[in-house]
């Protein structure tokens, strides 16, 4: 996709403008993702300047995210590669991000005078995000078998950018007040089904194709959405089993009986069929919008492998 290019090239002439040779090899080890964001936005307001510009500070916003991310997760990967956490120490990935979160705000201001909207949707998107990445870390402190808690925490962390993008984007193509809020739930539903689908592939994915170990969340502290599933449908001897499995080095047999009782109490099912309604209900409030490639993508997020 073209207009993916553009984007890239906007992103490394704000980094160019910063005058840092340093920020400049840094950035050069990034992993860039899928860049869903952006390509919501482009589906929705078309490849206009404005657009490229505002997939440039979102894509910016998102890899900050993750480069602090990964720093609080100790994670030393990144989609398969070595993460900047890992190549270049923790100080440097987390001063990069604030890098990338200030450029990303300073550009944004730039759509200002024409889309007051905007800068206010993304800023209070990127505050949710870390409200997100806090409840995060909370949660992460003992078994959590409250849904709602990690529902919210999903919707905050994962969602909120995506729905500020398309939410945004809406203004961008001249959408209504009303019809923007329609676009603004898509984005949400999609994010929050896009984490539990990712929740999903964590269990069943090939470690090869997920690029890490399966139950990889489980033992790193993430009560995720099938687990908490999984902890309503046991008996109270297996609820402490599993309790006692939390944020350990699996053995073989552990792993096998936690992997087998996901399947056989449908927790996984029951997980995918929650990622669905949510699709469903994003596609159907832009179901007047005559948005078939906003359909196309909630489709392929959920039904995807990897």
């Amino acid at each position: 996709m073209e207009a993916l290019a553009h984007i890239e090239t906007k992103i490394q002439e704000f980094l160019k403008e910063l005058g840092s040779p340093l920020v400049l090899d840094l950035s050069a080890h990034l992993q860039r993702g899928k860049m869903l964001r952006s390509k919501l936005a482009l589906h929705i307001a078309g490849e206009c300047e404005e657009c490229i510009l505002l997939c440039a500070v979102i894509e910016m916003i998102q890899s900050a995210s993750l480069l602090h991310d990964d720093v609080i997760d100790n994670a030393l990967t990144r989609r398969s590669k070595p993460s900047i956490n890992a190549l270049f120490g923790d100080k440097n990935s987390i001063m990069l991000g604030d890098i990338f979160y200030s450029k990303a705000f300073c550009e944004l201001t730039i759509l200002q005078e024409n889309y007051p909207m905007i800068p206010r949707i993304i800023a209070n998107a990127v505050t949710t995000l870390a409200i997100g990445e806090l409840e995060d870390v909370e949660l992460a402190k003992s078994f959590n078998p409250n849904e709602s808690q990690y529902l919210q925490m999903i919707e905050h962390k994962t969602a909120a950018l995506i729905e500020a993008t398309a939410y945004s984007a809406a203004f961008l193509a001249g959408k209504s007040a009303e019809e923007a809020q329609g676009f603004r739930l898509y984005g949400r539903n999609l994010g929050i089904a896009f984490q539990i689908i990712d929740d999903v592939l964590d269990i069943v994915a090939d470690s090869k194709t997920l690029g890490k170990p399966s139950l990889s969340d489980f033992k790193e502290g993430k009560t995720t959405l099938p687990y908490i599933f999984l902890y309503h449908k046991l008996n109270e001897n297996d609820r402490m089993r599993l309790k006692n499995a939390f944020k350990q080095d699996l053995q073989a047999q552990e792993q096998e009986w936690i992997l087998n009782e996901l399947k056989a109490k449908d927790a996984i099912t029951q997980s995918l069929a929650l990622a669905k309604h949510l699709g469903n209900n994003g596609i159907e409030a832009i179901a007047n919008q005559s948005c078939d490639k906003l359909i196309q993508i909630m489709r392929e997020m959920i039904e995807r492998d990897f």
